[in-house]
């Protein structure tokens, strides 16, 4: 058993000061303190165990410090100098090692547009990692996207929607193809929806030029996410609304946000929010290799990217290659940035995704019953300690 006293309990109604019992890897309770802290008591750190008042416990006295569910990535590329896109298991362990540590304790691995067997290869090399429980799934971002809206990926490498193949990927997955993005404008895309829906993987909506009332037809079919909404698409216009205000209006879809400042600017960040809540609004990475690595040359699959003072764009163009955020930079610049207040934030990060990916009975929130996947955050609300199924890295 882990007692937690203290702590500010972030929980999806709002934050609540109490305790936190941990037992067998999952969240036991969480409640009022068992006793209030004398005003003048120096806070113990978290390094700082006791045993007290729960016998055969380990108790931590937080001293007020805020604890928030593991965060949930259901978009990243890499990261520490390495790409799910490789295939390599040691890669895979790499990224996911690193994301864990910065606070991100589900992640899902996304692989952008390939040839079909660099995509075929990607895929069986990742299901052994999600079958081992190191990433929670596979996303496949591409390659059924719009030319117009290609971003970094190589468009000469783009193809209409193949429901075969997309069905020979899933099968090579073994259960663990968790969503694919697709623009809904191509020919048979609004069949490859109702495929992958039929297969139990989420069609999500990105990359594309499709008019407002495409995009809704690609949520009727079953396209349940916009994948990073506003960028790679079609822009709002008050005469043609496009795939952001179908995704914004429609309560089904849950809309992905890279916010780091260089993809969407805090204030169209904080009208998603206003328009759609944090219910819907899923805090995203798109991170890429160079993420936790610094400023340099490096590869997003096919594509050359150059990466300075953090900002990630194609070599020899502009358009943006993903991020260098964690979860916890896209968490905190919700709060400090953004305004958005910290249960909202948290959601954001945590249980909206978890709950587009459907895992959230597991993972996402600080509820009993629920794994022990928790992030204990310092006084500037950066991670100070994780843990991860009721054990600390």
């Amino acid at each position: 058993m882990i007692v937690l006293r203290d702590g500010r309990l972030v929980l999806p109604g709002g934050v609540r000061r109490g305790d936190l019992h941990v037992r067998d890897g999952r969240i036991a309770a969480n409640g009022p303190p068992a006793t209030t802290p004398h005003a003048t008591e120096t806070p113990r750190t978290a390094e700082t165990p006791r045993t007290a008042e729960t016998p055969g416990a380990d108790e931590i006295d937080l001293g007020g410090r805020y604890v928030v569910p593991g965060f949930v990535d259901m978009h990243v590329h890499g990261g520490a100098g390495a790409s799910y896109q490789s295939g390599s298991d040691e890669d895979a362990r790499r990224v996911a090692g690193f994301h864990l540590a910065a606070g991100t304790t589900t992640t899902i691995a996304s692989l952008v547009t390939g040839t079909g067997r660099e995509l075929a290869d990607a895929v069986a090399a990742l299901a052994g990692p999600a079958a081992d429980g190191l990433i929670a799934g596979i996303h496949l971002e591409g390659p059924y996207l719009a030319r117009e809206r290609c971003g970094a990926h190589d468009p000469a490498l783009l193809r209409p929607p193949d429901i075969a193949e997309f069905r020979h990927l899933a099968g090579l997955g073994r259960g663990h193809v968790r969503m694919i993005t697709l623009a809904p404008e191509l020919p048979g895309a609004l069949e490859l929806v109702r495929a992958a829906a039929d297969a139990g993987v989420i069609a999500a909506v990105g990359h594309t030029e499709a008019p407002g009332a495409v995009a809704r037809a690609a949520f009727d079919a079953g396209a349940r996410v916009a994948t990073h909404l506003f960028n790679a698409m079609r822009p709002l216009h008050h005469r043609e609304g496009g795939p952001v205000a179908a995704a914004l209006n429609d309560p089904r879809v849950t809309v992905e946000i890279v916010n780091d400042g260089v993809h969407v600017e805090p204030g169209v960040v904080a009208l998603a929010f206003r328009a759609a809540g944090p219910g819907r609004v899923a805090l995203i990475t798109d991170a890429m290799a160079a993420t936790g690595m610094g400023d340099g040359d490096y590869r997003l699959g096919v594509m050359d990217v150059r990466v300075r003072d953090g900002r990630a764009t194609l070599a020899g163009g502009s358009s943006i290659a993903g991020s260098t955020i964690t979860m916890a930079d896209a968490f905190r610049h919700a709060v400090t940035g953004v305004g958005v207040p910290i249960a909202q934030a948290a959601e954001a990060a945590a249980l909206t995704p978890a709950r587009a990916l459907g895992i959230d009975s597991r993972v996402g929130s600080l509820e009993p019953g629920k794994d022990a996947d928790l992030l204990v955050l310092d006084d500037d609300l950066a991670v100070a300690r994780v843990m991860k199924r009721g054990r600390w890295l």
